[in-house]
């Protein structure tokens, strides 16, 4: 497995098991505001999900859809679709060597040219840095008992290595 696996794998991996946790929340609690970016536990997920969707779509250089569905079950179908889909095309892509070429980005305004590593990149820090809000509110609704959400565990986890 290479360090390109690791991060996919680790990356949907570990936001379905947030949102699995937050399977026992109550709707009010899972869409409780508070005061931090997207203000729930709902608005942060769907907020992932949208925006793996959309560069999904941006690296593939289709247009990009408008998906819905903001129910657990819904949540949980659309991160296994476009998690499989952002695999299959960043593996695609370092597989031919196109890390560095660039693609236009049409739905920024205005458009603009980006690279596809720099992009591939982006959703997987992306996803991050809105996990680490989500661990935020699952403690502010109650929710103590998560996972951390590093790759080491991940791993340990996934193949019980080492």
């Amino acid at each position: 497995m290479d360090i390109i696996d690791r991060l996919l794998g680790h990356d949907t991996w570990t936001t379905r098991q947030l949102l699995l946790a937050c399977q026992s929340l109550p709707e009010a609690a899972f869409d409780q505001e508070f005061d931090i970016d997207y203000r729930t536990l709902r608005k942060t997920f769907v907020h992932i999900i949208n925006c793996m969707e959309i560069w999904t779509d941006l690296l593939y250089q289709r247009p990009v859809q408008k998906r819905k569905g903001d129910s657990m079950p819904e949540l949980l179908a659309r991160l296994s679709l476009v998690g499989s889909e952002f695999a299959n095309v960043t593996r695609k892509i370092v597989r031919e060597n196109r890390c560095d070429d660039c693609f236009l980005d049409g739905e920024s305004q205005p458009p603009k040219y980006l690279t596809f590593g720099g992009t591939i990149g982006h959703v997987i820090t992306h996803s991050m840095h809105h996990r680490a809000q989500v661990m935020t509110l699952m403690e502010k609704v109650g929710l103590k008992e998560h996972i951390e959400g590093d790759v080491l565990s991940w791993e340990e986890q996934s193949f019980g290595w080492c």
